[in-house]
């Protein structure tokens, strides 16, 4: 039923009270020492590890997965997972390697790297274009599938939804990364354990279908009934093979993906950027360990969703226009909830949704004031008014969503891959350029360059490539499969990886003629000594790696 009742109410009060409050008490707190744009905008030395790992993934979690990555469980099954478990490796990568880079060079921000590793150009395309993307695709995003998302188990309307929303991010974001990443803990809080209700309640409905009870009987139907949906790597006679193209999840681009959002990424590596390098690899730990929890709360409903539709529930729910919509499993599974338990997993939905937008906003603040304002038209702003500036552009970005957001046609049905397939159309050529720019010392701007925009141009020719030629051929090598048309198409992630590697081949032969031209590139400091691990970290490190081999043994 669409609908939520009081008590449901009062549990989501509930949580607005604490977020707001508590996030009102750190601003006050906070508020004395905050003496520069460094500290609005990175919380620098201020946010405790568990702080920065709580908002690492309160930030990442958003309706696409909470929804589209459920839906993706209904259709493909546990396999999606994938993109979770590799993220938890993905951090453990980034901790070690990436982030002392960025904290040795005294980087705050992507642009600021771009700038200071190869020149202000490439630096200032980039921040035009990340803030395009962030505002025009990302922030909209977040705003209209989270108001769809919140529609579907309240009855709210759409705009209703994303007006509140947006106020709600937005009195968040104007604190700063202070209160974004403490009230994140709180988020996280709300986002597990209501996640958590809706997979009990899931499995509990699945225990039942079969004249059980209990969470245990649930998941034990569930491994019985559907033992195709549990299985992590997909043989090429897999009908979602194009999504999850087999061994290249594990050897492939699946890497790119999450390397290149972990670690290159305003976003999400802003949590890290001010704190020292301890706290920032120990948050980064514990945001792995959270990672390793996630498919519990966004696969398992989607697939405890299908063995109930396979069976006979959830017939009509599940349809939209004459179709089976896959992505409708989540808010199907909410809007069976009892009172109360309805309210803390709509309370989770929307921490989910705030805490994305709330971090988005205030990267898009972040590359704008640094990047472009401090750079270009103001380079003699005072601190006080480049905090003002970045409260103007939060509240600006915010507003420009909510009115462009309803007329872009986003559409969430199988929304995750959707958003994955096309970020990946930038990704391959944006993590050349950062993991050149790392490690290799000789790599220029125009190579750099050359990523950037060739990267882009080479996916697009990639996707339109099976229009123009049969790639049939490739077939047996498990590099194309015929999609629902016949024709024959490459698999995103194996594109992104071709991409990827005929933009680090372009990168090396155009900073090798550029050598021979007398050109000199810019190389960070690095040293071998920064990658230097605590015992702690490694041992943790080594648990979360341990614990991602085991579930692959066990799910192959």
């Amino acid at each position: 039923m669409k609908t939520l009742q009081n008590f449901d109410y009062l549990v989501f009060l509930f949580y607005f009270l604490i977020i707001s409050c508590y996030g009102f008490w750190v601003y006050r707190k906070k508020k004395a020492a905050q003496a520069s744009s460094k500290d609005y905008f990175l919380a620098e030395g201020s946010l405790t590890w568990w702080a920065i790992g709580a908002s690492l993934i309160a930030s990442n979690i958003s309706a696409e997965q909470m929804i589209g990555m459920s839906g993706s469980g209904f259709k493909m099954g546990l396999a999606i997972a994938a993109y979770e478990w590799m993220a938890a490796a993905t951090l453990i990568i980034v901790a070690i390697f990436f982030i002392p880079i960025y904290l040795k060079n005294r980087i705050y921000t992507m642009p600021q790297f771009l700038h200071q590793r190869y020149n202000s150009t490439v630096a200032m395309i980039m921040a035009v274009f990340w803030l395009l993307l962030y505002v025009v695709v990302n922030l909209t995003s977040i705003l209209y599938l989270g108001a769809l998302a919140i529609n579907s188990i309240s009855g709210i309307s759409i705009t209703a939804c994303m007006l509140g929303l947006a106020v709600f991010a937005i009195f968040i974001t104007l604190g700063g990364m202070k209160v974004i990443g403490y009230t994140d803990v709180v988020q996280v809080f709300f986002l597990i354990l209501g996640g958590l209700v809706t997979t009990y309640l899931a499995l509990n409905l699945v225990a039942e279908k079969f004249g059980d009870s209990g969470m245990v009987k649930g998941l034990q139907h569930m491994f019985n009934s559907a033992d195709d949906h549990f299985h992590l790597i997909f043989k090429k006679d897999n009908p979602n093979y194009l999504d999850l193209p087999g061994l290249t999840v594990l050897i492939g681009g699946m890497w790119i993906v999450n390397l290149n959002y972990w670690g290159c990424n305003q976003y999400i590596t802003q949590r890290a950027l001010g704190a020292s390098l301890p706290t920032a690899r120990n948050g980064l730990l514990f945001a792995a360990f959270l990672k390793l929890l996630m498919p519990v709360i966004v696969c398992v409903p989607g697939i405890a969703a299908y063995v109930l539709h396979q069976n006979g529930s959830l017939q009509q729910e599940m349809m939209q226009n004459g179709e089976l919509n896959p992505d409708k499993a989540y808010p199907v599974l909410l809007n069976l909830l009892p009172a109360g338990l309805k309210g803390l997993s709509f309370a989770a939905l929307t921490a989910a949704v705030v805490a994305s937008l709330a971090g988005k906003a205030n990267s898009i603040a972040t590359i704008f004031t640094l990047d472009i304002y401090k750079k270009v038209i103001d380079p003699q702003a005072d601190e006080k008014k480049l905090v003002g500036i970045g409260k103007v552009v939060i509240v600006a970005a915010m507003i420009i969503a909510v009115a462009i957001a309803p007329f872009l046609g986003i559409d969430k049905k199988g929304g995750f891959q959707y958003i994955q397939e096309y970020t990946g159309f930038v990704s391959p050529g944006i993590f050349a350029m950062f993991i050149l720019g790392f490690f290799w010392k000789k790599t220029t701007s125009n190579a750099a360059l050359f990523a950037t925009i060739g990267g882009f141009f080479l996916s697009i020719v990639f996707k339109l490539l099976p229009k123009v030629a049969d790639l049939s051929f490739l077939a047996s090598s498990g590099f194309s499969k015929a999609n629902a048309e016949g024709v024959y198409e490459i698999p995103f992630i194996d594109r992104m990886g071709f991409v990827f590697l005929i933009c680090v081949a372009g990168m090396f032969i155009i900073s090798k003629m550029d050598a021979a031209k007398g050109i000199q590139a810019k190389g960070l400091e690095v040293d071998a000594k920064m990658f230097g691990m605590s015992k702690g970290f490694a041992a943790g490190a080594l648990l979360v790696c341990g614990i991602i081999a085991a579930i692959y043994t066990i799910f192959w």
